[in-house]
């Protein structure tokens, strides 16, 4: 399993876990959601991974003024 993955154009991190059901990956899931991290459920044979990404709220650029 790769580390990062694109999701619609954006890259989410892998939390490394496999999760055995559907469930138990929706509760982490929800836990990622509820900490203000975006997160994609991905499905795969071997198992369900969660991947999750957090967006800066303000990004400062030193040297520029707005």
């Amino acid at each position: 399993m790769d580390n990062a993955r694109r999701i619609d154009g954006k890259k989410f991190m892998w939390d490394g876990i496999c999760y055995p059901d559907e469930k138990s990956a929706l509760e982490a899931l929800q836990k990622y959601k509820d900490a203000g991290f975006e997160a994609q459920l991905v499905k795969e044979e071997d198992g369900c991974f969660v991947f999750s990404r957090r967006v800066p709220k303000q990004v400062t650029v030193e040297g520029q003024t707005s």
